[in-house]
């Protein structure tokens, strides 16, 4: 599945012709990261011209990125919205040599255009004002210390879908539901001692504790008889469970790799205060931002849910209507519970996440998921 990336572009100038300048930012569609920001003072021009020119920019940051990516734009600017959604003839000659290099940075099928009141595109509009201020100044724009926050919310689909109902007034004729049944793995030796274990670290195996709950999760589903598919986790944890439940189901494993727990760097093996006697600054970083990564090269939460958010998209779509078993750790299950709620990042510390334990997600045909189940553990008592 591609990166899907929101574009917020802006550009302004102090006269309509006057000192001018633009500014963009390439935004995670999933989880609202900022991702990149380019401004530039451009001397004097109208505001057309550099809202035009803030698009350029917007566009190419996300195709440095990532040239296979999956594009929104969002601009206040109805005329250049307008424009290159194919809708209003571009007459002015100023702007056909600019529409014409916005339109080629990206295949035409990979970019969507919407527009949004001047409001909600408050980050692109303050990097635009910082680059005319720099250009006032005579010196160059650079990037601020602190980034204004995203307005896109975290999860939203591309393109921007039409308002769907939810809950109790939800139609019924959606279908049948793709239902993700979330198991967190069984225990391991480091699991009662509260170590972190990530994909960076040892890869340890069940303990016998931890396959006795794996038997006891593969009886209790059994017993219930819906799920139709089985996919693990890569880590020798998740795959060991996952052979249980499913040599009980008589279905096969596949591996997802976009399963796997996060890196957790050099904490891998320690405990949450040894990591605090240690490494102080950067836990306190951690459990402060989503974009803060543990010592050592780790990945950061927001890291985790662009992969985990493209394996849903894959795995709804490749098994779209059936029940499907997912076997995988802490916090790809509270990311995937955390995305279908629409949740800020700091809910994944909110969550409580036993060993074994079964949580599950339905998601529907118009967009929508309803949390059915979290941290269930009837099954191990």
């Amino acid at each position: 599945m591609a990166n899907r990336f929101i574009v917020e572009a802006d550009g302004g100038s102090r006269g309509n012709p006057g000192p001018a300048g633009y500014g963009a930012v390439v935004l995670d569609a999933v989880t609202g990261e900022a991702l990149a920001e380019a401004a530039e003072y451009i001397g004097t021009a109208t505001n057309n011209v550099a809202e035009y020119k803030g698009l350029i920019a917007g566009l190419e940051a996300a195709r440095a990125i990532d040239p296979e990516a999956e594009i929104q734009v969002r601009m206040d600017s109805k005329l250049v919205v307008e424009q290159m959604s194919g809708r209003w003839k571009i007459k002015h000659p100023d702007m056909k040599p600019l529409a014409a290099r916005a339109a080629s940075v990206f295949p035409a099928g990979r970019v969507a255009y919407a527009w949004i009141p001047r409001e909600k595109n408050k980050h692109a509009d303050r990097l635009a004002n910082e680059a005319m201020d720099a250009g006032k100044a005579g010196r160059p724009w650079e990037p601020s210390a602190a980034a204004a926050a995203p307005s896109v919310p975290v999860a939203e689909p591309l393109p921007e879908p039409k308002a769907a109902p939810v809950g109790w007034a939800a139609p019924a004729d959606l279908g049948t539901p793709t239902t993700f049944v979330l198991l967190r793995h069984g225990e391991t030796a480091l699991t009662p001692e509260k170590r972190f274990s990530g994909s960076g670290g040892t890869d340890p195996e069940l303990s016998p504790a931890g396959r006795r709950q794996a038997e006891a999760v593969a009886a209790a589903l059994a017993a219930r008889g819906t799920v139709q598919a089985v996919v693990s986790s890569p880590m020798r944890r998740c795959r060991e469970t996952a052979e249980i439940v499913a040599a009980r189901l008589g279905l096969d494993v596949r591996v997802e790799d976009g399963l796997r727990e996060a890196d957790f760097g050099t904490w891998e093996g320690l405990t949450f205060a040894e990591v605090r006697e240690r490494f102080p600054e950067d836990l306190d970083a951690w459990l402060a931002s989503s974009k803060a990564a543990p010592t050592g090269g780790g990945e950061s939460f927001a890291a985790v849910a662009r992969r985990v958010a493209l394996s849903r998209d894959k795995l709804l779509a490749r098994h779209a209507g059936r029940t499907v078993l997912l076997v995988t750790h802490v916090t790809p299950v509270k990311t995937l519970v955390r995305l279908a709620l629409g949740a800020p990042p700091e809910s994944l510390f909110r969550m409580e996440l036993a060993a074994a334990s079964l949580s599950a997600v339905a998601y529907y045909a118009d967009g929508n998921a309803s949390l059915r189940l979290l941290n269930d553990t009837g099954h191990l008592r």
